[in-house]
């Protein structure tokens, strides 16, 4: 949810980071004004802070003049010789530097959700990048128009032309909820900035901000259900308000050549998604990349029917705020009262706690997710992918293997146009080892401590290109693979006819006792481990303390959590030859509980040798010696385990089979490693706790929580253990 930055949870970051320093000086004194750049991810932002003295110390404002923002006043400004920082509360941001004995320069980290950058500040102003909005505006016009949708709402769009009018150009489109224009009519967004690629192929780009969202007329809907059957210009939906836009793009865009993409990452992924569905015969090309899809299976706001606290409440105290008039300007982010995520989240006890403190009555989605806690029409409605039929445009789906939000939409958005239509269909998908949107922008070399031998998204941006380049340009040739894959472990692309593999050999890996697991079926006749599950003290998501929840997480040594007696760990010998594994998995648990609700977490982990190193030039914060790699994980909520539709209890201390589908992975468990499975009842805060009394959890209180024994059976009658497919 992003975060849903959704194009972006990532682009929101960016926004914060506009919200940067420089530090004034005159003489000597930090007053004045500095100027500075940092490289976000190899896209370079010019900052400059203005700092001025106050009765109680000093204040600044600084701008960013590539975002377009200007005279952000700073929540905290302080100098005591030498040092020098600044915060935004809003953003997130601080800043921490040092300035030299001549008041000439300040040398600095930048922070922002986790991530550190370093900025030189100086008294002379910072020449523009390549990239920047005034090179851009060598090369392209910009316009800001509304276009008017069969019901009459307005949708504001912003259209930038090539000058180069000697040929036709096609189209390339993304609608968003996240602000095109937060700079006003004479400043170029930023997304122009992530897509430069697309204007040195003079692409027209086009932004939009959906219904009822900051510059759009009309009322905003959360993925706005599809009207399948519409019997007047009333019934509007996604897929007309893209239909109606393309019609008037193509009628009415100078020196545009009739062809039009539609592209978009997380919240946009699903616009794009909508573009497909009863397409204009313009759209030629759609790539949703890591698209929302399902938001009670598997994307953002709910996995297996699970709350994923940590994202959603952040995104909505922000993204959810009612929009009271038009508007160029956002809402503010939370501000973390600790850095502790954990704790902020163990005090305020259980979930219907928070809206009250929070939210109030303001955030109607919030609202109406709490108003259904099962899978009920309402979810259902939401969901796109039955109506990815008779698909005409090509269709390039992108995710990432690491993608802590929109997974299962990348894979089963590929998977619904594939089993949905005519094998005539360009249906392509694309999985690389990312973070979400990690693609989008700069460079892929590494996700945490995990590095890649090479950056993953020079073939990807490659691939993208070919793909928008044949279909809108004719340029090119369509030899573009079925599904383009990135493998971990082995760090290698590879390319396949179909995904999953076809050529593969179904197993299970058992787990055993002693903390084992092994291909074999277990031959004891009782066994099975217990534990004690206490939500008072839940299982962390991850061993560092820090208030935004990271992208790291989803490839992070997971020894933390194998170390505590609540969590369930099985491995296997040593690998003798390497095994890669390529297609979903499924979780087949025999457990009981003396509870009456559970939550299952399964993480399918790869233990390094004891002598593994990293190379010097890899920033690595922990000894690979032994790491203990998260994979893949997943959670089922265990009152789901039979129907989303109708929960139902455990019985306590009755031996219930809990099985579920894990997504995908394409992972080479390389020769000398082993493989690990770990087992655990939390995963807090980033899954809201579960109180192991069947209730609703959305409206229980702190005193239905309660410690429960579990037991995960490993014997010849309950062979618990998950189901994966080796590549041959």
């Amino acid at each position: 949810m992003k975060t849903k930055l959704p194009f972006f949870k990532v682009f929101s970051l960016f926004l914060g980071f506009l919200y940067f320093i420089s530090i004034p000086i005159t003489a000597q004194t930090i007053e004045g004004d500095w100027f500075g750049k940092v490289d976000i991810d190899g896209i370079i932002v010019r900052l400059s802070i203005h700092v001025k003295t106050a009765e109680q110390g000093y204040t600044s404002t600084w701008d960013s003049p590539d975002q377009g923002a200007f005279g952000i006043p700073s929540t905290t400004t302080t100098f005591n010789y030498p040092d020098f920082s600044f915060s935004h509360a809003g953003a997130g941001i601080k800043y921490s530097g040092k300035i030299n004995s001549s008041y000439s320069e300040i040398t600095g980290i930048l922070e922002q959700a986790g991530r550190k950058f370093d900025i030189v500040f100086g008294r002379n102003p910072v020449t523009a990048s390549p990239g920047s909005p005034e090179a851009l505006k060598q090369k392209y016009d910009k316009q800001e128009v509304y276009i008017t949708m069969r019901d009459g709402v307005r949708l504001f769009t912003s259209i930038y032309t090539p000058k180069n009018t000697s040929v036709a150009h096609p189209v390339l489109m993304n609608r968003t909820p996240y602000n095109i224009e937060p700079g006003g009519q004479d400043q170029f967004n930023f997304f122009l900035q992530v897509y430069s690629r697309y204007i040195e192929d003079e692409y027209i780009m086009v932004f939009q901000d959906v219904r009822g969202k900051y510059m759009s007329e009309g009322l905003y809907e959360d993925i706005r259900p599809v009207i399948p059957l519409k019997n007047s210009n009333k019934d509007t939906d996604e897929t007309t308000d893209t239909w109606d836009s393309v019609d008037w793009l193509v009628k009415n865009v100078k020196n545009n050549n009739g062809n039009v993409g539609i592209f978009g990452i997380s919240y946009p992924g699903f616009y794009s998604t909508m573009g497909i569905i009863n397409s204009h015969p313009a759209v030629k090309a759609v790539s949703p990349q890591a698209p929302v899809t399902a938001w009670f299976l598997g994307d953002d706001f709910h996995h297996n029917g699970a709350f994923f606290l940590l994202d959603c409440f952040p995104f909505y105290y922000s993204f959810g705020q009612p929009r009271r008039e038009l508007t160029r300007r956002g809402k503010p982010a939370f501000s973390w009262p600790v850095p502790d995520n954990y704790e902020f989240f163990l005090s305020m006890g259980a979930v219907k706690n928070i809206a009250p403190k929070y939210f109030g009555d303001s955030i109607k989605f919030w609202n109406d997710a709490f108003a259904h806690p099962d899978y009920d029409d309402f979810w259902k409605a939401r969901d796109p992918r039955r109506h990815l039929t008779n698909v005409k445009p090509a269709v390039m789906t992108v995710g990432g293997w690491f993608d802590a939000e929109d997974l299962y939409g990348a894979l089963n958005t590929y998977e619904a146009i594939e089993t949905q239509n005519s094998p005539s269909v360009k249906n392509f998908l694309v999985m690389g080892p990312w973070s979400h949107s990690q693609w989008a922008f700069g460079k892929a070399n590494n996700l945490g401590n995990i590095y890649w031998g090479l950056d993953a998204n020079e073939k990807f941006i490659e691939q993208e290109n070919k793909f928008f380049d044949f279909y809108l340009k004719g340029e090119g040739n369509h030899e573009i693979p079925e599904a383009m894959i990135f493998v971990t472990g082995s760090n290698e692309w590879r390319n396949f006819d179909s995904w999953p593999p076809k050529n593969t050999l179904e197993k299970t890996i058992y787990f055993q006792p002693g903390e084992s697991a092994g291909f074999e079926k277990p031959s004891t006749k009782t066994s099975f481990d217990e534990y004690v599950s206490d939500p008072w003290n839940p299982v962390p998501y991850t061993e560092d303390v820090h208030a935004q929840r990271t992208a790291e997480y989803m490839t992070d040594d997971q020894r933390f959590a194998s170390r505590r007696p609540d969590v369930m760990v099985y491995q296997t010998e040593i690998l003798n030859e390497d095994m890669t594994l390529a297609g979903p998995i499924i979780a087949d648990l025999f457990v009981s509980t003396t509870g009456t609700d559970a939550d299952y977490i399964v993480k399918l982990i790869d233990v390094f040798p004891a002598e593994a190193k990293a190379s010097d030039d890899q920033d690595i914060k922990v000894p690979l010696g032994g790491y203990q790699m998260l994979v893949r994980g997943e959670v089922m909520r265990g009152k789901y385990r039979n129907s989303f539709e109708k929960p139902e209890p455990f019985v306590p201390g009755k031996i219930t089979e809990v099985k579920y589908e894990i997504p995908d992975v394409a992972h080479t468990f390389k020769k000398g490693h082993r493989i690990m499975v770990q087992v655990q009842n939390s995963w807090f805060p980033l899954v809201d706790r579960n109180p192991q009394k069947f209730v609703n959890i959305y409206k229980c209180s702190d005193s239905d929580f309660q410690k429960a024994t579990h037991r995960i059976y490993h014997d010849a009658k309950y062979p618990s253990g998950i189901k994966v497919s080796i590549l041959q």
